[in-house]
């Protein structure tokens, strides 16, 4: 799966991604100290989701109605980090097509994949 990773994913978490043969364009190395608004409409101009730990991102796309392909939120923060890479990889393996223009929140317990109209 092509993905855009924002600042906030953890470089580890974006390497794994990588290894599993996810092709990930990460904000940090291309892209540092873009605006939340600006790598959303970069991941957009690509046709690609958007990976990120950060809830403005919701709110860009919820209130705002911000065009995106798609946009995943990770609330891992509390799973050890081999654990969360293997929740992650493990999601985007068996969800990939319903991660595409839809909004995406996975957390410990459950993923809520909620379609955009």
């Amino acid at each position: 799966m092509d993905l855009v990773a924002d600042e906030s994913v953890d470089g580890q978490l974006v390497a794994a991604l990588r290894k599993a043969g996810h092709a990930v364009v990460y904000i940090s190395e291309t892209l540092p100290s873009t605006k939340d608004p600006d790598v959303l409409r970069f991941a957009a101009s690509r046709n690609e989701v958007l990976l990120t730990e950060d809830k403005d991102f919701g709110e860009l796309v919820h209130l705002k109605r911000m065009a995106h392909a798609g946009v995943v939120l990770l609330r891992l923060n509390d799973l050890p980090s081999a654990e969360m890479i293997a929740r992650v990889v493990m999601v985007l393996d068996h969800h990939a097509n319903d991660l595409i223009n839809a909004f995406t929140t996975i957390d410990q317990r459950k993923v809520r994949i909620r379609r955009m109209s």
